[in-house]
């Protein structure tokens, strides 16, 4: 389970977002208010707020969302417990609040809308509220037996390792068909279902590439160090001939036009053929003198 939270001072906003319709939006917490529509609870809260004119941001926001198959399947009444659960670990259970359920996603989640400002006139002290939200989030989690927010996240990495792992075969297993060409290279990946985008900026330079997997989407350098494009240029623009590439190019042909190469992917070029001479003269002893 993950919790965010913040000050706001757009609560009639806020509070229309979290009632939004077309979001399957259900009330399912609703605490010391009566209103009806999202300008009478606003109305509600101004009542209160009245008592403290110094504290501008007044409103807080929560969103409290449980993993997709913890979600799955929680009736109202599930939600509306654990916004309640949530708002006693944050402090706030005395305070008026409203909460929503969104299902319009595959990941149902809760809005919650708390008057910072107590009955009693006080501002409730927001410091630090983005990773005590957290916290709340997870003490809940915790105790209903639900996913935690770093199982998911370690799950995520481990996810994202793999298909990682993935991309770098089948780059492996397409450079050694020798491509001549990177218009060749990105068709034969695209084959393999990884689509590969090159990265050109508006002065129409091209800066690097990004791999497009499974619903993934990363910088090639991410997958792995050798399909940078500071590595991967000058190893399909060898396959174009039989001699070692002596400097970096000024310019490449991507998705059938000419692009230029920006300044700072031709130095990293430029870096990568003159640490590949040294390893030669190093592995072969070709060029010293005895």
């Amino acid at each position: 389970m993950i919790g965010k939270g913040h000050s706001i001072s757009s609560t009639k906003v806020s509070i229309s977002y979290g009632w939004n319709q077309e979001k399957e939006a259900e009330v399912v917490l609703k605490e010391h208010l009566a209103g009806d529509t999202p300008a009478e609870i606003t109305e509600e809260f101004k009542i209160i707020q009245s008592q403290n004119e110094r504290c501008h941001n007044n409103t807080l926001s929560f969103i409290v969302s449980p993993s997709i198959e913890d979600g799955r399947d929680l009736t109202k009444k599930d939600l509306g417990e654990i916004a309640k659960k949530f708002l006693k670990e944050m402090n706030l259970q005395n305070n008026q609040s409203i909460g929503f359920v969104h299902r319009d996603k595959a990941h149902t989640h809760i809005h919650i809308y708390t008057n910072r400002i107590g009955f009693d006139g006080k501002a409730y002290n927001d410091s630090f509220i983005g990773k005590r939200s957290q916290i709340a989030a997870d003490n809940v989690a915790k105790e209903l037996g639900f996913s935690r927010a770093r199982e998911i996240q370690q799950d995520r990495l481990q996810e994202l390792k793999n298909l990682r792992q993935e991309i770098k075969i089948i780059h492996d297993r397409v450079l050694k068909t020798r491509p001549k060409s990177m218009d060749e290279y990105m068709s034969k990946m695209k084959s393999h279902k990884v689509e590969v985008i090159p990265t050109i900026n508006k002065s129409n330079q091209l800066q690097g590439f990004r791999m497009e997997y499974k619903g993934v989407n990363l910088k090639a350098s991410e997958i792995h160090r050798s399909m940078s494009g500071n590595r991967l240029i000058p190893t399909i623009s060898q396959n174009q001939g039989f001699k070692r590439l002596m400097q970096a190019p000024k310019e490449l042909q991507v998705l059938n036009k000419t692009v230029q190469l920006s300044s700072n992917l031709s130095t990293k070029i430029a870096k990568e053929l003159v640490k590949g001479a040294v390893k030669i003269i190093r592995d072969t002893g070709i060029g010293y003198e005895y």
